[in-house]
């Protein structure tokens, strides 16, 4: 991944939780899953028709790649991380006015005190996120 100063969301970027590395252990190959957490906007169409219309949604969820080696920190694991068919694993979504994702209601809270205000503040980083990184 790159990592950019300017926030282009043609460019999908994403915003890193530096703090929250994950790594597993050694597969049978040698090779090792990593994980940090993130957030980032899209672009969704709502609606049917001729009501249709394109909206900016927040995410959180995570980066997850299995890597060569194992990575020292997250910024090593995002400057490996260079395939980004699949994206971000979503695990919650808010649009501004509905929410999707976790069915815990703690989870659910504790995703859209962050999504929230990071949709109201758009295109701003939320607090504790690093960004902007994009494949």
């Amino acid at each position: 991944m790159i990592r950019e100063d300017r926030f282009l969301i043609s460019r999908r970027p994403y915003a890193i939780d530096l703090t929250s590395l994950q790594v597993g252990e050694p597969t049978e190959s040698g090779r090792y899953w990593a994980m940090a957490n993130a957030v980032w906007f899209r672009r969704h169409s709502k609606g049917h028709g001729e009501g249709r219309r394109v909206i900016t949604v927040a995410c959180i969820g995570t980066l997850r790649d299995l890597q060569d080696s194992k990575p020292a920190d997250t910024r090593a694991f995002l400057t490996a991380y260079t395939d980004g068919r699949y994206g971000g694993d979503c695990q919650g979504r808010w649009d501004g006015e509905r929410y999707w994702g976790a069915q815990k209601p703690e989870t659910i809270e504790e995703h859209l005190e962050l999504l929230r205000p990071m949709l109201a503040n758009f295109p701003d980083l939320p607090g504790g996120y690093d960004g902007w990184w994009r494949f």
